[in-house]
């Protein structure tokens, strides 16, 4: 069985509360019903993952090597700040899709640059919640087992 890691970014977890007419009302905890509902019917297994930490998402990376066959990430603020997570998905050389729920290029300019991306076989940008469902299915499809 294919296994995938799912990690989420800062912020990520006020899904619901932040910004609602940039990220929409659905919760975190929707998002991640979504996800296993997905993933289920995909014959994959994740685990999803959240923090608003830097190191504690390289960590998880780290921790990934050897133990997941995909990585979907959604960076946030990270994004663009972050040469450590990019630098963690190059070492673990895991094939990993970056998924925003807004679309980066249609925001503020220091919003255009993603480091995390990268070092992604593939970007799934303004889809919301479904670009996480478009992620999963390219890594099912992609990923030799």
């Amino acid at each position: 069985m294919i296994k995938i890691l799912v990690i989420n970014g800062p912020n990520i977890n006020l899904l619901g509360v932040r910004e609602p007419d940039i990220y929409g009302r659905k919760t975190y905890g929707d998002l991640i019903k979504c996800i296993k509902e997905w993933s289920e019917g995909l014959g994959t297994e994740t685990e999803c993952f959240q923090s608003n930490h830097e190191g504690d998402i390289v960590d998880k990376i780290q921790e990934a090597y050897g133990r997941f066959d995909g990585i979907v990430i959604n960076p946030a603020a990270y994004t663009h700040t972050s040469v450590a997570i990019l630098d963690a998905l190059k070492a673990v050389g895991i094939p990993a899709v970056e998924v925003h729920i807004s679309d980066p290029m249609t925001r503020e300019p220091f919003r255009h640059v993603s480091y995390a991306g990268m070092a992604c076989v593939k970007s799934v940008r303004g889809k919301g919640f479904e670009g996480y469902k478009e992620a999963l299915e390219f890594l099912a499809m992609t990923v030799k087992k």
